[in-house]
């Protein structure tokens, strides 16, 4: 099934699970950067776990379908109208062949995913068909690009016909969108110590505020710049999606899914690994709280998320079974 890019939106990248375990190559993750809103779109497709999705951000792409295609879009709330007809968010929908699909902007959050049953087709590199624009491996749709679907099966929840299809069900997206935007969940990192006094204060009580310079590499912090007691002499050390690092401007990055495997700046603390779907959800201009946690804390609240998740996804599984 061929799918035609008519125009890509503001920034539009194949997305799945990304490429775990080559940091030693010097390969980061890549990856979606909302996991949870992925892994339910490809879910509410009948995809098998793993699948790469189209991740949107703020705007979508303009589409054309040539085949008939089962659609889901999950993550922010945007903008999304078949031939003009709107298309419900969070559920399973037939699109007939020659349909145009035209996505607008986002009214809450910052992506969306697209996942079409059968899978986005593409080479895998690293055992991945992740876009990684800081590693140049891939790149975001553009203007006239002809997307492939692998695998396509009818899916037998729908019946055949000319006219868009949609389910009356689908999981409920409150828990999963990040409407209060709260604090999220901060660990010490290993040179939050040199920060001085007053700047250990105010990275757990002021505000800051994404930065309009922010990417899928990181995420700029706007606020009440940071000080180190004295300056340090680093070598390049080990970097995670979600670790904070204090550049000499004093304005924090918050590293993202393209995060590069080493960094030279302090790492003045690291975002419990729960928060990065909600981290991933906030725009430009948004505020960012951090409240101190530990260890422990975010591995239960980890471990609590991925108990549910699961059980959303079989219960999404039963459903299309029985419909």
């Amino acid at each position: 099934m061929a799918i035609e890019v008519i125009k890509p939106g503001l920034l539009t990248s194949l997305q799945d699970a990304g490429r775990r375990g080559y940091a030693a190559l010097g390969v980061g993750r890549a990856g979606a950067m909302d996991e949870p809103a992925w892994r339910l779109a490809n879910a509410l497709v009948g995809n098998a776990d793993g699948e790469a999705a189209l991740e949107m951000t703020l705007g979508g792409p303009t589409l054309r379908f040539h085949q008939h295609a089962v659609v889901a879009v999950t993550g922010a709330i945007i903008d999304a109208r078949a031939n003009g007809q709107p298309v419900p968010l969070w559920t399973s929908c037939l699109l007939p062949a020659g349909t145009v699909l035209r996505f607008g902007g986002m009214r809450h959050g910052c992506r969306s995913y697209l996942a079409v049953r059968g899978g986005f087709d593409s080479t895998p590199v690293l055992g991945s068909r992740s876009t990684d624009l800081h590693a140049s491996i891939g790149g975001a749709i553009k203007a006239g690009d002809v997307l492939t679907v692998g695998g396509h099966t009818a899916a037998p929840w729908f019946r055949s016909g000319t006219q868009m299809q949609a389910l009356r069900w689908g999981p409920d997206p409150q828990p999963w969108l990040d409407y209060p935007q709260g604090p999220l969940a901060l660990m010490r990192g290993h040179h939050y110590a040199a920060l001085d006094d007053a700047s250990q204060r105010v990275l757990f009580t002021q505000r800051f505020v994404v930065s309009k310079d922010s990417n899928r590499t990181g995420n700029r912090l706007d606020g009440t710049p940071l000080r180190l007691r004295e300056t340090l002499e680093l070598i390049s050390e080990a970097t995670l999606p979600g670790t904070l690092q204090l550049p000499p401007s004093g304005q924090p990055i918050l590293l993202l899914a393209e995060a590069p495997v080493t960094g030279g700046y302090p790492r003045i603390g690291q975002l419990a690994a729960v928060d990065l779907a909600r981290l991933a959800q906030r725009r430009p201009g948004d505020a960012v709280y951090f409240r101190e946690t530990s260890m422990e804390e975010s591995w239960q609240r980890l471990r609590k998320r991925e108990a549910s998740l699961r059980q959303l996804l079989q219960r999404i599984g039963q459903g299309l079974e029985s419909t």
